[in-house]
């Protein structure tokens, strides 16, 4: 009978917070989305964003894996992929031949996509119908001045066209550019102070046009004004390792992707939260796992404008959407 008590109390334990986790109270996984066509798959998906017609963008790796050393050659595949985001139904598949190691996606006030490969060290900007508009970086070369990245990692966009880049693997700063690609100024050294970096992984903008970025490995997430300016930072348990920032339309909130630690053995842990923009967590929802509302490495997330939240799985190789229940 003790033994018997003992292995419940473990499996409680080690099993019991993990599904508590998996659904918060505020929000349901929509089982089913998105409608995968027969014989598709995404590969290790890394960015997520929803444009103005509801159109949710993945950019995805396509079979390709996480290498060291880094690849060269480009993917074949597609490697974006928009889904309808009431139904699920693939609207637009595109993106062969032009990357070698995706990374992160954001979706633009006028519904341009911009993506960030890890592989070219560059920054692209593209039309809704996938025309090619804009390049900032040399493909292939890194570098820590105007012209060149190394390892950028996101990107956000101002409603007026100003693009502020996370060059997050190797140079740990935050460039921000004028609409033409013109170099307006940057921040950011490695460190742990205040504006200062341990992998930049994400950034976004609120209306107000302040800048957050989930400084990874420094487990935070810090907030700028639009010059570089150092405002505040958020820091929690239950907020864990940030990987991914993104704020709600008419900023009513973050999303905060906890990506977890990422061990050579597990368990590890992994979730998301929202996040009042006073740095208060509301909630959280997830868990570590391969079932549905359960991540593998959350990576990335999107809110929609219907206040539906997007989570893009690498390890897991899918996107999930959440809604208010």
């Amino acid at each position: 009978m003790i033994l018997r008590a003992l292995t419940v109390a473990i499996a409680i334990c080690l099993i019991g917070p993990l599904q508590a986790n998996a659904q918060s109270p505020g929000y349901a996984v929509v089982h089913g989305w998105p409608v995968m066509p027969s014989g598709y798959a995404l590969g290790q998906v890394t960015g997520v964003g929803v444009d103005s017609h509801n159109r949710v963008f993945v950019f995805h790796r396509a079979g390709r894996a996480w290498s060291e050393p880094m690849p060269t050659d480009r993917i074949q595949g597609p490697t974006i992929v928009a889904f309808d985001g009431r139904t699920g139904e693939v609207v637009q598949v595109w993106g062969e031949d032009l990357f070698v190691m995706p990374h992160g996606l954001e979706v633009d006030a006028a519904d341009n996509i911009w993506v960030t490969d890890v592989g070219l060290h560059q920054v692209f900007k593209f039309g809704p119908d996938g025309e090619r508009l804009m390049t900032l970086g040399e493909a292939g070369v890194p570098g820590d001045d105007a012209t060149h990245f190394n390892r950028p990692t996101d990107v956000a966009v101002t409603p007026d066209g100003t693009v502020y880049v996370a060059d997050g693997y190797e140079n740990s700063r935050v460039l921000k550019f004028s609409a033409d690609g013109r170099l307006l100024g940057q921040w950011g050294q490695r460190g742990s102070g205040p504006g200062q970096f341990d992998l930049p992984h994400g950034i976004d903008l609120d209306g107000q046009g302040r800048v957050y970025v989930a400084d990874r490995e420094n487990d935070r997430v810090q907030v700028f004004d639009a010059d570089g300016r150092f405002l505040t930072q958020w820091s929690s348990p239950a907020m864990g390792r940030p990987y991914g920032v993104a704020i709600a339309p008419g900023d009513g909130f973050a999303l905060v992707v906890d990506g977890g630690e990422q061990p050579e053995r597990g368990p590890d842990r992994s979730g998301a939260s929202v996040v009042g923009l006073d740095g208060e967590v509301r909630q959280t929802f997830g868990a570590y796992g391969p079932y549905d509302g359960q991540f593998q490495l959350a990576h990335d997330g999107a809110v929609g404008a219907d206040g539906s939240l997007y989570v893009v799985d690498g390890l897991g190789e899918r996107v999930q959407k959440f809604t208010p229940r």
